[in-house]
């Protein structure tokens, strides 16, 4: 059976740092319709976030950059925004230092190299999750 690709149109940061991997992450995430800023390390990305983060619906992260770990740049953004989500990306398994991230609350997590359809799947999977969630809090709090 083949998976439908799924489209968007929401902002997502993509942290990595290598660079054909930001700009092919980049060109996939603009084909299936959404707005992509790039940040190259830990830092970037968090400055980026600070400046951004009302317009960032979602950062994919890869779990080893240059400046930061992955798990250190994750902790950065839950302190900037508790309500923060992230894809983890890794060229490596989930075991290991990604299995602890995601038990702190990490959204989910993608292996490289990304694949179109799964990689469309794991964004929508994410984000429809938060807009789920946000609408039963809407409904209850107008009940």
């Amino acid at each position: 059976m083949s998976q439908k690709i799924m489209t968007g149109s929401e902002t997502i940061l993509v942290v990595d740092d290598e660079d054909m991997i930001l700009d092919v992450a980049k060109q996939m995430m603009e084909k299936l319709g959404y707005k992509v800023y790039t940040a190259g390390n830990g830092t970037e990305a968090i400055e980026l976030y600070k400046t951004k983060r009302n317009d960032i619906d979602m950062v994919i992260l890869d779990m080893v950059l240059p400046d930061m770990e992955g798990k250190e740049a994750y902790e950065c953004l839950k302190k900037i925004d508790p309500e923060v989500m992230v894809l983890l990306s890794s060229g490596y398994s989930i075991a290991g230092e990604a299995e602890e991230i995601l038990s702190r609350g990490c959204n989910g997590f993608i292996q490289k190299p990304f694949d179109l359809k799964r990689l469309s799947k794991k964004i929508r999977e994410i984000l429809n999750g938060e807009k789920q969630g946000l609408r039963q809090q809407n409904m209850k709090m107008t009940a």
